[in-house]
Order: C-alpha cells, then sequence, then structure tokens
C-alpha cells in the first residue's frame, strides 16, 4: 500500500510540474514586431523560380496589409496551374491537418489593356528583406518547395501606381525599423559651407511618424523652418538643437535655418539627408 500511495503522489508531483511547465510556456508569446506601421502597403514579392511568380501585369508587387504586428501578402500570379500554396515546406503540406491557402480569382490588367483571370494568394509574411519557405502544388499534383521574398513596401493599395511612378507625395518606402530611438548617419548641404550638423543623429520613429534631433556646429541658429513649419530650439546651452519631423529618408529634406551670427539675422537654405541603410 505504502509503495502505491508513493507512486500515486510522484504521478501527481510530475503532472502538476508539467502543467506549470505549459502554463508557463503558452499564453504568453506576443506577435513579433514587424518594424512597419499596420496600413496597406504596395510591396515586391520574389520567388526563387520563373514558374511561381506574379502576374507580369502586376510587375512583382503584390498588397502587403499589416495588422497588429502580422503581415500578409496578397499576389495574383500568372495563371490557375498553382491550385494551393502552404506557408512552410513542401513535406508539412503534406500532413495531416496542414492548412493549405485556397486560391482567389483576381483580374489583372496588362499594359496593352488586355484583362485576364488568374489565381490569387494570401501568403503570410514571417519578416520583410527575409527569405521564407513557401510550397506549391499543381495541376499534376506535385508539391514543389520555394523561397520567397518580401521587400520594399511603399504605402497605398494601387499597385499600377507604384508601377507607373504616380504614387502619392510622401509615400516612400516605409523604413523597416521599429517603433523607438535609433541612429542615422545624416549630411548637409547648402550655406556657406562652414556649418555642420552632428553624424549620426538620433531618429524617433512612432509609427509613420520620424522625428529626427538635429544638432547644429553653432549655437547661434534660433528657428528652422521644415514643409512651411516653424520650429525653435530645445535646448537653451550650447550649439543648437531641433527636433524635427522627416517625411521620409534617402530624399533630400529642404530645411531653413535662420542663424544670429552675423550682424544682422539671416535665414539660410540647407538640404538634409538621412542614409537609411545606417540605421542602428
Amino acid at each position: 500500500m505504502k509503495k502505491l500511495r508513493l507512486s500515486r503522489i510522484l504521478l501527481y508531483v510530475v503532472l502538476a510540474v508539467a502543467m506549470l511547465m505549459t502554463a508557463g510556456c503558452g499564453g504568453t508569446e506576443k506577435a513579433a514586431d514587424p518594424g512597419i506601421a499596420d496600413g496597406t502597403y504596395v510591396a515586391t514579392f520574389k520567388s526563387d523560380s520563373t514558374m511561381f511568380h506574379v502576374s507580369e501585369a502586376n510587375q512583382d508587387r503584390g498588397i502587403l496589409t499589416v495588422k497588429d504586428g502580422k503581415m500578409t501578402i496578397h499576389v495574383s500570379l500568372q495563371s490557375k496551374k498553382i491550385v494551393n500554396l502552404y506557408p512552410g515546406p513542401a513535406e508539412d503540406a503534406q500532413k495531416e491537418g496542414a492548412e493549405l491557402l485556397e486560391p482567389t480569382i483576381d483580374k489583372v490588367i496588362y499594359s496593352d489593356g488586355y484583362e485576364d483571370e488568374v489565381y490569387g494568394y494570401d501568403i503570410p509574411v514571417p519578416a520583410l528583406d527575409e527569405e521564407f519557405d513557401v510550397a506549391l502544388i499543381g495541376t499534376h499534383g506535385n508539391w514543389y518547395d520555394h523561397k520567397v521574398i518580401v521587400s520594399d513596401p511603399v504605402e497605398g493599395d494601387d499597385i499600377q501606381a507604384v508601377i507607373n511612378g504616380d504614387a502619392a507625395e510622401g509615400s516612400a518606402a516605409v523604413p523597416d525599423i521599429a517603433d523607438g530611438e535609433h541612429t542615422i548617419e545624416v549630411t548637409l548641404e547648402g550655406g556657406t559651407g562652414k556649418a555642420s550638423v552632428d553624424s549620426p543623429a538620433v531618429i524617433r520613429k512612432s509609427g509613420d511618424e520620424i522625428i529626427a534631433v538635429i544638432t547644429w556646429s553653432s549655437p547661434y541658429y534660433d528657428y528652422m523652418i521644415v514643409d512651411g513649419q516653424k520650429y525653435e530650439p530645445v535646448n537653451t546651452d550650447g550649439n543648437s538643437v531641433f527636433e524635427i519631423p522627416v517625411a521620409s529618408l534617402d530624399s533630400p529634406l529642404e530645411v531653413i535655418a535662420d542663424t544670429t551670427a552675423m550682424s544682422e539675422p539671416h535665414e539660410i537654405e540647407y538640404t538634409l539627408l538621412f542614409d537609411s541603410s545606417s540605421i542602428k
């Protein structure tokens, strides 16, 4: 009897420990930060195969939707010959219970006006600019492994506007960086060439907004003008420091800075350029 009771006690202990471990591991995971704000974007979708690609009408572009930290891209393929997709390797796609991606019927319009109906798919995207697995099955019933990559998101939902270069002003690719504080290399052009700004500079990203902290090499700048808006220094001692909005990176930002270093105040035109490849 004592041995039986001891066995039962040990069993209960093992079960309790297992339940605690399960509770500790589940239910607390959060969606990974995609580094891009919730919204709709036109993004580039490419695969490792000429047999698996976006319709030529859309030139490797699809509609990327970002919501609550999760990303999905809808792509219209070149035909109806790919009957299912699976977000993972082909081996897993053939396992019992695997959830396959079902096609939609999409209409595409080519540059010559020809219209066609093709299959489209909503594909989960784990991360931008990183290859991930997508398996496909064709009309012959065979599964194939492929690698795909999603990159270059541009805010909006009009693929043809992006292809034609008619995307709305200010809808340049959103930097693939998480919300928070970062540093970035910045160059200054204009004026006499004597002034400079600290580089790297601090930028703060929150959703679609980017604020740059600009520190001049002089204490005599008393205001800046960006897109018609006047900004005062955020400090009272030392070289002049401003916090200004940046509409997009890798594009020249025209600003005006007023200096009191001369006999009379002078507004001077400058150009700032922020290098997104240097973000840390």
